[in-house]
C-alpha cells in the first residue's frame, strides 16, 4: 500500500490517470464496436469513422484521409475501394487534377452515418450520465488539455 501512496505522491497520480484514460477509452470502444454489431449496419469501427470523415469533408481526398488518419495510404486505399464497391461512397475526378478523385458519401452511407451518429450520441449520453453541464464542459477542457500535451 505505501508503494502506490509513494506513487501517487511521487508522481502526482500521473500513472493512475493514464491507466483511468486507458480504460475509459476502452470501455468506451468495446461498447462502441457492440452496438455497431447489435445495429446490424455491417459496418466496422474503422469504416464508420472513414464514413464520417468523409461526412464531414465531402469532396475529400485519399491522400487527406491519410493525413488526418495517420494511417499507412495503402491499408486505407484497400477499405476506401471496398466501401466503393459497396456502393458507400463515390468517386469523381478532381476538376482541376484529373489524376485527383475526389470522394463522398452515397445516399446509402449518408443514411448509415446518421444511424451511427445517433447510436453514438446514445453512447456519449449513456457515458456522461450524472454528470453535471458544469462537469461534463470541466471534463472536455481537461481532456483537451491532456491531448495537446500527448500531440507536443
Amino acid at each position: 500500500m505505501a508503494n502506490k501512496i509513494d506513487n501517487v505522491n511521487e508522481m502526482g497520480g500521473v500513472s493512475e490517470l493514464l491507466d483511468a484514460l486507458h480504460a475509459v477509452v476502452h470501455a468506451a470502444r468495446a461498447r462502441h464496436h457492440q452496438a455497431l454489431r447489435d445495429a446490424g449496419l455491417g459496418l466496422t469501427p474503422l469504416e464508420a469513422r472513414l464514413l464520417g470523415f468523409f461526412a464531414r469533408r465531402p469532396g475529400a481526398t485519399l491522400t487527406e484521409l491519410a493525413e488526418h488518419a495517420g494511417r499507412d495510404k495503402g491499408q486505407l486505399a484497400r477499405l476506401v475501394q471496398a466501401l466503393r464497391d459497396r456502393g458507400l461512397l463515390l468517386a469523381e475526378p478532381d476538376g482541376h487534377d484529373g489524376r485527383v478523385t475526389r470522394l463522398s458519401l452515397s445516399p446509402q452511407a449518408r443514411a448509415l452515418h446518421d444511424t451511427v451518429q445517433r447510436q453514438r450520441r446514445r453512447e456519449a449520453e449513456a457515458a456522461a450520465a450524472g454528470l453535471s453541464p458544469a462537469e461534463r464542459e470541466t471534463l472536455l477542457g481537461l481532456l483537451t488539455r491532456l491531448r495537446a500535451n500527448l500531440e507536443s
